[in-house]
């Protein structure tokens, strides 16, 4: 691979550097915080999206923060005497994070992006990209080399949101690209792997964690697993990975080089043996919907051996609409026609030779348990519903009740007390006026955001679920209060309070 059309990138030796330049960007409240206030929410939103108009418009005063925005996120260059009210620039210079224009001193550009980036716990981060990369979609990436390295996009935030945040001793993260995830790991791990195909990635994977004030991460160069020892197990492990379904390996950060979708295949069937008993694996990924094949099974056969797994699609794509997303992505769509039409061909005869119909994107999450060997738990469902994130803490409840679960017969469902979860309403839906509802739905205003049906029995157990009495007691009352024979209702219910503990609606009480 060959980093000749992209710039050099600043020096990973000067900690003491990246620690000034932290410290003068805070000061400057060059912060999320800060640009949101500078720019308005709608030239804020308009970045994520690559257009810069609404910003440049709005950084045409004099002061050092619009110097900082137009010199680091719009890529311009900008008066040397401006940048030093606000950076040390000599030393910035010298370090190559800035550069002189044209051989003048007189004005200086930035090598790479750096932006801005709010922690969960309000952390002042910085995640560096390679110059008009931090995010790609409709607007293209700002470089078509293969080894260019992107910023953070909606994919880095949605795995960032649904990882499991506990204390670990371990964790990797396997394609680190510009290094979010090994950021978000740092806080909670107390060592973090980072590999990646890509030299270029560790060097700004390193960059990000000394710009943000994070440790740094042990880097290691290779594809999947295979930097890693014979030995080497982990606690926690994600992935964001070049998971992209395409003809041939253009680009790095997105083209697995994989046929099909081999290369979500293999991440998550070797992830089993590279985890701890209780570790967590967390991986996006793209899957095929293969013409006479049921999805949900052909994601079943990759959950390695030893784990539970909970698989969410959250989109399917038509191969048309797949391919023209990703040749967008690339910036295809804005060069030689005829050059794009042959693109556009090859990734739908790649397709048609692979009989896919569709592309599935979503979330798999994979839990090392020793009672996986006998009994796996494996959930592979279709949710394209909106949810509230982060979700990390929503994973972990959903496999802490799968061990609940698979240690409770009806006898102990029965025996056990209940709480209803927060923030959980109950609708009624009929028709108007009507004496009696045509059904009952309950639905959770957090997390998953789940909605699910349930008869009049099922309605009023959950409704007095307090943690007080046993669920055979609830229903006897019940049962004395319809009318009906307390053992057939202890006989028939414990499958409905089953599905409203595994769906997050009911909670064991201590």
């Amino acid at each position: 691979m060959s980093d000749s059309k992209l710039p050099s990138l600043p020096s990973v030796d000067r900690s003491d550097v990246a620690a000034r330049l932290r410290a003068a960007l805070i000061g400057a409240d060059f912060t999320a915080d800060g640009l949101l206030e500078l720019l308005g929410a709608s030239a804020y939103a308009a970045l994520a999206r690559s257009e810069v108009v609404p910003a440049l418009r709005a950084t045409r005063g004099e002061s050092a923060l619009e110097a900082l925005v137009r010199l680091f996120l719009l890529q311009q260059p900008v008066a040397r005497a401006r940048v030093e009210e606000a950076l040390p620039v000599d030393v910035c210079v010298e370090s190559g994070w800035l550069v002189p224009v044209g051989g003048s001193s007189e004005e200086i550009a930035a090598t790479v992006d750096v932006r801005p980036y709010g922690g969960p716990a309000g952390e002042d981060w910085f995640i560096v990209s390679d110059l008009g990369c931090a995010v790609g979609g409709a607007g293209g990436i700002g470089s078509k080399d293969e080894g260019v390295v992107l910023g953070v996009g909606g994919a880095s935030t949605t795995l960032a949101g649904i990882t499991v945040r506990t204390p670990v001793g371990s964790a990797l993260d396997l394609g680190a690209g510009s290094g979010i995830q090994a950021l978000h790991a740092a806080q909670h791990a107390t060592r973090v792997t980072a590999t990646d195909l890509n030299p270029r990635a560790l060097h700004i994977t390193a960059l990000t964690l000394a710009l943000s004030g994070a440790p740094a991460a042990d880097l290691r160069q290779g594809s999947l697993f295979e930097p890693l020892a014979d030995d080497e197990t982990y606690d926690l492990i994600v992935s964001n990975p070049p998971f992209v379904i395409s003809p041939g390996a253009r680009l790095t950060y997105r083209d697995g080089g994989m046929g099909g979708d081999d290369l979500c295949r293999t991440l998550v069937q070797r992830a089993g043996e590279r985890l701890n008993e209780g570790g967590f694996a967390q991986f996006l990924a793209n899957w095929q919907h293969v013409a006479g094949e049921d999805w949900q099974e052909r994601l079943r056969s990759w959950v390695p051996r030893g784990c539970d797994a909970w698989i969410v699609q959250r989109e399917v794509q038509d191969v048309t609409q797949y391919a023209e997303l990703w040749l967008r992505d690339a910036g295809d769509h804005r060069g030689d026609a005829a050059e794009y039409q042959a693109r556009y061909d090859a990734w739908l005869d790649e397709f048609e030779a692979r009989k896919v119909k569709g592309v599935g994107f979503g979330w798999i999450t994979l839990r090392k348990s020793a009672a996986a060997d006998d009994e796996p738990s494996i959930t592979v469902e279709e949710w394209p519903h909106p949810v509230e994130q982060p979700l990390g803490e929503t994973v972990r409840a959903h496999f802490a009740r799968v061990d609940y679960l698979r240690a409770a017969d009806d006898a102990a469902l029965l025996g056990a007390h209940f709480r209803l979860a927060s923030e959980v309403v109950q609708e009624q839906v009929g028709l108007p006026g009507a004496e009696d509802p045509e059904h009952v739905v309950l639905r959770q205003n957090r997390g998953m955001r789940r909605a699910t049906k349930v008869d009049t029995v099922g309605a009023g157990f959950a409704g007095v679920c307090d943690g007080s009495l046993s669920a055979g007691r609830i229903l006897d009352a019940i049962a004395q209060l319809v009318g009906e024979d307390p053992v057939a209702l202890r006989d028939r219910t414990p499958v409905q309070i089953r599905l409203l503990v595994e769906q997050g609606f009911l909670e064991p009480a201590p």
